[in-house]
């Protein structure tokens, strides 16, 4: 147990790291990390930091992983099962792949003209940017396991929930027709080397990376400014755990942002810290990354706008509920 907790706090929360950018702020810069400055200041560069090294040692390990699973391979795989059993495949699958809900949109078009089910296809673009393995391992370094696997329980059960939603109401005609006669692209694996598999795990790393790297910075900005200049009193009159609204009200105001998971963690940790209610949080950081306006627009692209506007309905209502139910049994999870 003590082996256990000490990884826990060096290797995922890096307490290590914690300790030497106190050092650097108060003895290079001068300044008291116990203020608002300094603590700001401590704040943002052991974040940043902190978020950078884990996702590239985690993204380059998944990406490491998913070279073995092409779109044709996956294909055969998840086409040997039908129903629920092929929508918790998908889903399944989505936490395995580290994108954002616009970045998991072309896969979505590729699985989609090889063959799949869409009600599959869509059990994967909700998983995909809400339930990803690198998400999780972040979730547990910021705020704990029990959080961490309740978090993707609840996501791959919305995930399938949803996927099998939109299975059972037969929308294949509300999407685009180019998206079934799209070419998919497929690289025979006998023919990638280690270093192939290592390039393009580097590769996936840099492209992410550029991908997130903004989001990460405003992220933490914001949840250094929640943590040290914005009062308790303030955020638990909006989002305390005691408004019966606080779970919608946090969904709806994640809708126009776009941010990715790991830019949203930091805010999530600091509104948790500030008497905001874990499910509340959890759901502002869900409706980010899944159902952000640039995601729904590039959406809109590939598929009409009633099965656009089912899709978006069913996840709101999911994450509204997990929100309200987290908030439940808050209790159980620290």
């Amino acid at each position: 147990m003590f082996v256990f907790q000490w990884l826990n706090e060096q290797l995922l929360k890096m307490e290590w790291l914690s300790t030497l950018i106190k050092v650097l702020v108060e003895k290079v810069f001068g300044l008291n990390t116990q203020e608002r400055l300094g603590g700001s200041i401590h704040f943002f560069i052991y974040d940043v930091i902190k978020i950078f090294i884990l996702l590239t040692l985690l993204i380059f390990a998944i990406s490491y992983i998913q070279s073995f699973f092409p779109p044709e391979r996956t294909r055969k795989i998840l086409g040997r099962y039908n129903g629920i059993s092929a929508n918790i495949l998908g889903a399944l699958l989505g936490t395995v792949t580290p994108f954002c809900s616009c970045s998991s949109i072309p896969l979505f078009i590729g699985f989609t003209s090889a063959g799949l089910p869409i009600g599959v296809t869509f059990s994967f673009l909700i998983s995909s940017p809400l339930v990803d393995l690198a998400s999780v391992i972040m979730l547990a370094s910021i705020f704990n396991w029990k959080i961490a696997i309740a978090y993707v329980i609840v996501g791959v059960i919305l995930a399938v929930i949803g996927g099998t939603v939109i299975s059972k109401l037969k929308l294949e005609k509300y999407v685009e027709p180019f998206v079934f006669n799209n070419k998919v692209l497929d690289v025979s694996q006998e023919e990638l080397t280690m270093r192939d598999r290592i390039d393009f795990s580097k590769d996936q790393v840099l492209n992410i990376i550029k991908k997130v790297w903004l989001y990460v910075f405003i992220g933490v900005g914001i949840g250094a400014a929640i943590h040290n200049w914005i009062p308790e009193s303030i955020i638990s009159a909006v989002l305390g755990q005691d408004k019966w609204y606080s779970v919608i009200l946090a969904t709806i105001f994640g809708v126009p942002m776009y941010a990715d998971i790991f830019g949203t963690l930091p805010v999530a940790r600091e509104l948790v810290l500030k008497g905001v209610g874990i499910g509340t949080a959890l759901s502002l950081m869900m409706a980010v990354t899944a159902l952000s306006l640039p995601s729904m627009t590039m959406l809109n692209k590939v598929v009409k706008v009633k099965l656009l506007a089912i899709f978006a309905g069913v996840v709101t209502i999911g994450i509204i509920i997990i929100g309200y139910i987290f908030n439940a049994f808050s209790h159980l999870l620290y």
